[in-house]
Protein backbone atom coordinates (compact mmCIF):
# COMPACT_ATOMS: atom_id res chain seq x y z
CA UNK A 1 0.00 0.00 0.00
CA UNK A 2 1.41 3.41 -0.91
CA UNK A 3 1.23 5.97 2.28
CA UNK A 4 2.17 8.90 0.51
CA UNK A 5 4.53 11.31 -1.63
CA UNK A 6 7.85 11.97 0.04
CA UNK A 7 10.15 12.91 -3.14
CA UNK A 8 9.24 14.83 -5.97
CA UNK A 9 11.51 16.52 -9.14
CA UNK A 10 11.09 19.86 -10.82
CA UNK A 11 13.65 20.46 -13.26
CA UNK A 12 15.95 23.92 -12.87
CA UNK A 13 18.05 25.45 -15.36
CA UNK A 14 20.70 26.28 -12.30
CA UNK A 15 21.11 24.48 -9.25
CA UNK A 16 22.82 27.64 -7.36
CA UNK A 17 19.88 29.94 -8.63
CA UNK A 18 17.30 27.73 -8.09
CA UNK A 19 18.35 26.96 -4.49
CA UNK A 20 18.14 30.82 -3.81
CA UNK A 21 15.03 31.51 -5.35
CA UNK A 22 13.32 28.44 -3.20
CA UNK A 23 15.42 29.56 -0.13
CA UNK A 24 15.14 33.24 -0.17
CA UNK A 25 12.31 34.14 -1.99
CA UNK A 26 9.98 31.04 -1.07
CA UNK A 27 10.69 30.83 2.04
CA UNK A 28 11.89 26.46 2.22
CA UNK A 29 14.31 24.70 3.64
CA UNK A 30 17.30 23.13 2.18
CA UNK A 31 16.62 19.26 2.98
CA UNK A 32 19.46 17.86 1.24
CA UNK A 33 22.41 19.61 -0.67
CA UNK A 34 25.46 16.63 -1.62
CA UNK A 35 26.66 15.74 -4.29
CA UNK A 36 27.12 11.82 -5.25
CA UNK A 37 30.03 9.58 -5.11
CA UNK A 38 30.51 6.59 -7.63
CA UNK A 39 31.33 5.03 -3.94
CA UNK A 40 27.39 5.00 -3.04
CA UNK A 41 25.65 5.09 -6.71
CA UNK A 42 27.70 3.38 -9.30
CA UNK A 43 27.49 6.38 -12.20
CA UNK A 44 26.56 9.15 -10.59
CA UNK A 45 29.76 11.02 -9.48
CA UNK A 46 29.28 14.19 -9.23
CA UNK A 47 25.59 14.56 -9.45
CA UNK A 48 23.96 16.96 -6.78
CA UNK A 49 21.44 15.80 -4.55
CA UNK A 50 19.59 19.19 -3.72
CA UNK A 51 16.43 19.03 -2.42
CA UNK A 52 14.01 22.14 -0.57
CA UNK A 53 10.58 22.04 0.75
CA UNK A 54 8.38 24.11 2.65
CA UNK A 55 9.33 24.84 6.54
CA UNK A 56 5.64 23.47 7.28
CA UNK A 57 5.61 20.17 5.36
CA UNK A 58 9.25 18.43 6.75
CA UNK A 59 8.61 15.40 5.38
CA UNK A 60 8.35 16.80 1.64
CA UNK A 61 11.43 16.58 -0.76
CA UNK A 62 11.58 18.50 -4.11
CA UNK A 63 15.03 17.79 -5.97
CA UNK A 64 15.79 20.62 -8.31
CA UNK A 65 17.64 18.63 -10.61
CA UNK A 66 19.90 19.95 -13.77
CA UNK A 67 18.47 17.95 -16.95
CA UNK A 68 21.78 16.03 -17.59
CA UNK A 69 22.91 12.78 -17.27
CA UNK A 70 22.48 10.74 -15.00
CA UNK A 71 19.23 11.66 -14.69
CA UNK A 72 18.56 11.61 -18.62
CA UNK A 73 20.78 11.31 -21.81
CA UNK A 74 21.89 14.61 -23.63
CA UNK A 75 19.42 14.44 -25.92
CA UNK A 76 16.73 14.06 -23.68
CA UNK A 77 18.18 16.94 -21.55
CA UNK A 78 18.59 19.29 -24.17
CA UNK A 79 14.53 19.22 -24.70
CA UNK A 80 14.12 19.25 -21.28
CA UNK A 81 16.01 22.39 -21.02
CA UNK A 82 14.17 24.09 -23.65
CA UNK A 83 10.44 22.87 -22.36
CA UNK A 84 11.62 24.49 -18.79
CA UNK A 85 12.91 27.74 -20.24
CA UNK A 86 9.85 28.23 -22.18
CA UNK A 87 7.60 27.97 -19.36
CA UNK A 88 5.83 24.57 -20.18
CA UNK A 89 6.44 22.85 -17.01
CA UNK A 90 3.65 23.22 -14.27
CA UNK A 91 5.30 22.33 -11.31
CA UNK A 92 2.31 21.93 -8.92
CA UNK A 93 0.17 23.78 -6.32
CA UNK A 94 1.41 25.77 -3.32
CA UNK A 95 -0.98 25.87 -0.33
CA UNK A 96 -1.45 28.89 1.38
CA UNK A 97 -3.56 30.41 4.33
CA UNK A 98 -4.19 33.51 2.14
CA UNK A 99 -3.15 33.97 -1.20
CA UNK A 100 -3.58 37.68 -1.88
CA UNK A 101 -1.35 38.49 0.82
CA UNK A 102 1.38 35.87 0.07
CA UNK A 103 1.09 37.15 -3.79
CA UNK A 104 2.13 40.68 -2.17
CA UNK A 105 4.95 39.26 0.32
CA UNK A 106 6.00 36.98 -2.96
CA UNK A 107 5.44 39.90 -5.54
CA UNK A 108 7.73 42.40 -3.42
CA UNK A 109 10.98 39.72 -3.08
CA UNK A 110 10.73 40.10 -7.40
CA UNK A 111 8.84 36.64 -7.88
CA UNK A 112 7.24 36.96 -11.54
CA UNK A 113 3.64 36.41 -11.14
CA UNK A 114 1.56 35.02 -14.30
CA UNK A 115 -1.90 35.62 -12.96
CA UNK A 116 -2.70 37.88 -9.89
CA UNK A 117 -4.89 36.25 -7.05
CA UNK A 118 -8.32 35.70 -8.34
CA UNK A 119 -11.67 33.69 -6.96
CA UNK A 120 -11.96 30.69 -8.34
CA UNK A 121 -14.93 27.54 -7.39
CA UNK A 122 -11.70 26.14 -5.34
CA UNK A 123 -10.74 29.17 -3.60
CA UNK A 124 -8.27 31.87 -4.23
CA UNK A 125 -5.18 31.21 -6.87
CA UNK A 126 -2.61 33.06 -8.49
CA UNK A 127 0.44 31.82 -10.44
CA UNK A 128 3.79 32.18 -10.65
CA UNK A 129 6.88 30.82 -12.22
CA UNK A 130 10.20 30.10 -10.40
CA UNK A 131 13.58 31.28 -11.77
CA UNK A 132 13.70 28.89 -14.31
CA UNK A 133 10.17 28.97 -16.13
CA UNK A 134 8.10 26.27 -13.88
CA UNK A 135 5.01 27.79 -12.71
CA UNK A 136 2.97 27.10 -9.78
CA UNK A 137 -0.43 27.52 -8.84
CA UNK A 138 -0.40 29.06 -5.55
CA UNK A 139 -3.77 28.56 -3.59
CA UNK A 140 -5.50 29.26 -0.78
CA UNK A 141 -8.12 26.34 -1.01
CA UNK A 142 -11.74 26.88 0.20
CA UNK A 143 -12.79 25.26 3.41
CA UNK A 144 -9.78 24.97 5.10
Amino acid sequence: MITGLSHTTVWVLDQNSAKKFYTEKLGFDVRDDTVMTNEYMPGTSGFRWLTVGPKQQPDLRMLLAEPKPPMVDEEAAKAIRALVAKGAFGAGVLDTDDCRKTYEDLRKKGVQFLQEPADRPYGVEAVFRDDSGNWYSLTERKGR
